[in-house]
């Protein structure tokens, strides 16, 4: 399989590659397939962290084509850790409808990174069903990095069996699961309205974002513009786009 320029820029810039092989299956929702993978020293290599993500290769007609997946439940200990592919159309989801234990699957890790800002009062964040994972990881991340900020979190869904999807809160933190509709224009005015001078501090609250990119920007702009907040306590990626 010939990997597209991407692969090539990504080994310029010092990426490194791993064979993953599948170890088994798991229907987490109708439209989610979790799969689970032995990690080929990729964790051993690559330090764990919050939110932390790969890309993987899938053959398109002889041609490498990557996509960005959220590790689940890593285990560096075991070598192991699975992702979760919406099942929509695309050659992703199609390799994750058949793959079988046993095949293997390339991997890189380049690009990403992340660190909780100095003590935050509360955690502000906004996704969807694609960046649950990395939610969830985010969530399980406090108390071994010294976080006892609360969270309020805002999940867009299509799905009606988008909210049955496990999202790891505890103690104070609120969820609420917002009907996507308007293009992503709903979740966009309950978020910018819920977030105002009065409801945030914008120098020790943590925001952290990763829906649909036009929804995304939008929460963003809202953030830097309108209320003033430090990009330094913004985490924001654009995970999808309509």
């Amino acid at each position: 399989m010939k990997r597209s320029w991407e692969g090539v820029v990504l080994k310029v810039m010092g990426a490194k590659d791993f064979t993953l092989e599948v170890t088994g299956r798991e229907e987490i929702s109708p439209d989610f397939l979790r799969i689970h993978v032995t990690d080929g020293g990729l964790l051993i290599d690559s330090e764990p962290h919050p939110t932390m993500w790969i890309r993987l290769w899938f053959d398109d007609a002889g041609k490498g084509h990557q996509r960005a997946y959220t590790l689940v439940n890593p285990d560096a200990r075991a070598g192991t850790f699975s992702m979760d592919f919406a099942m929509h159309d695309g050659i992703a989801a199609d390799w994750a409808r058949t793959v079988q234990p046993g095949a293997t699957i390339d991997a890189t890790v380049q690009g990403s990174a992340f660190d909780f800002p100095p003590a935050p009062r509360h955690l502000w964040v906004v996704g969807d069903p694609a960046s649950i994972p990395a939610i969830n990881s985010l969530l399980d991340a406090r108390p071994a990095s010294g976080v006892t900020a609360p969270a309020t979190l805002w999940l867009e869904y299509q799905h009606d069996a988008d909210p049955s999807l496990e999202v790891r809160t505890s103690g104070s933190d609120v969820v609420s699961w917002v009907p996507r509709k308007g293009d992503g224009a709903s979740l966009v005015t309950e978020v910018c309205s819920a977030l105002t001078p009065g409801s945030v501090s914008v120098e020790d609250d943590f925001f952290w974002i990763a829906c649909e990119a036009s929804s995304t920007r939008a929460i963003v702009k809202h953030l830097r513009k309108v209320l003033g907040v430090d990009k330094r306590r913004i985490d924001a990626l654009g995970y999808w786009r309509a």
